[in-house]
C-alpha cells in the first residue's frame, strides 16, 4: 500500500475503524493524524496508538497528502470553513459522510480536484465492512487506488458508476445492518416470551444468524431462494413460519423500507 500522510478530520467510530484497520495492516502510525475535540478519551486512545492528535484541523489538513472527512454531515460545512483557503489541488479528499455530494464538497473546498466519496458500514468496525465508492472520471486514478487500499483494511469495496447510486448503496449496505439487527431483536423478543432468558435467546439467535450468513458466503453458486427452499419442507414448521411472512408481504415491506432510506439520503443532499 502507498504510504501517504493521512489526516482524519473527525475520529468517531467509522474513522476509528479505518485507523485500526490500517494499523493492523501495517500502516505507519506516524503518518496519521486524527482528533476528536469532544472526546478526550478517544484522543488519548489515538495518541497511545501512535497517531498525532495535537494538530488543529487546519494544521492536520495542511501537512496531509490525504484528507479523510469523517465528521457528521450536519457539521461538514462548519468544519470545512476552517480551511477553505488551503490549497487542496495536490491532495486527495475522501469523504465518508452521507448526504454530502461531490458538488457540495467542491463548493466547500474550491481548490479540491480529487474528491472521492465513500459509504462504509458499521461491520467495518470488525473488519467485515462493505463500502460503496464514487469518484468523477477526472479524479486521479492513483487516488482511487489508495481509497481501495484504505477501505480494504476494513473489509470490501464496490465502485458505483453514478453518484446517485451511492444513495442506493446506503440502503443496501449502509443502513442494512440495522435491518438484520431489528429482525434478530424481534426474534429475541419472541424467544423471551416463550420463556428463554435474554442471554440464552441472544446466544441461540446470533449463532443461527452467523451460520446462515456463512452458508450464503460459502455457497456462492446457490441462489438465496434455493437456500431458503432447502430449509423448507412442504407442510412443515418452516413453511408455516414463512407463510406468515408471505401473508404480511415481507418483500413489499423490505422494498418500502429500502426505498425510504434512499429517499431520505436524497433529501439530505438537498438540505446539506
Amino acid at each position: 500500500m502507498q504510504h501517504k500522510k493521512i489526516a482524519f478530520i473527525g475520529a468517531g467510530n467509522m474513522a476509528f475503524a479505518i485507523i485500526s484497520g490500517l494499523i493492523n495492516s501495517g500502516y505507519p502510525t506516524h503518518l496519521m493524524s486524527a482528533n476528536n475535540k469532544s472526546n478526550a478519551e478517544r484522543r488519548e486512545q489515538l495518541r497511545q496508538m501512535g497517531l498525532q492528535v495535537n494538530f488543529t484541523n487546519r494544521q492536520a489538513v495542511e501537512q496531509a497528502d490525504v484528507v479523510i472527512l469523517a465528521v457528521k454531515p450536519q457539521m461538514m460545512a462548519d468544519v470545512c470553513a476552517e480551511f477553505t483557503d488551503v490549497d487542496f489541488s495536490d491532495k486527495w479528499v475522501i469523504s465518508v459522510a452521507a448526504g454530502i455530494s461531490v458538488s457540495r464538497l467542491e463548493q466547500l473546498l474550491p481548490s479540491a480536484k480529487n474528491i472521492i466519496r465513500s459509504m462504509p458500514n458499521t461491520p467495518s468496525l470488525i473488519g467485515e465492512g462493505m463500502s460503496g465508492l464514487f469518484a468523477k472520471k477526472s479524479v486521479n486514478q492513483t487516488g482511487c487506488q489508495f481509497a481501495e487500499q484504505l477501505l480494504s483494511a476494513v473489509g470490501k469495496y464496490y465502485w458505483v458508476e453514478t453518484e446517485s447510486q451511492l444513495n442506493q448503496i446506503i440502503a443496501i449496505t449502509g443502513s442494512s445492518p440495522a435491518y438484520f439487527f431489528k429482525f434478530m431483536e424481534s426474534m429475541q423478543k419472541s424467544a423471551i416470551a416463550m420463556g428463554f432468558s435474554e442471554d440464552d435467546s441472544r446466544r441461540l439467535i446470533q449463532s443461527v444468524a452467523l451460520g446462515a450468513a456463512k452458508m450464503v458466503v460459502e455457497n456462492p453458486d446457490i441462489n438465496l431462494a434455493t437456500l431458503r427452499e432447502n430449509v423448507t419442507s412442504k407442510g412443515g414448521t418452516t413453511a408455516q413460519a414463512l407463510a406468515i411472512f408471505e401473508q404480511y408481504d415481507l418483500d413489499k415491506i423490505v422494498d418500502q423500507a429500502m426505498n425510504a432510506a434512499i429517499k431520505r439520503a436524497e433529501e439530505m443532499e438537498k438540505l446539506l
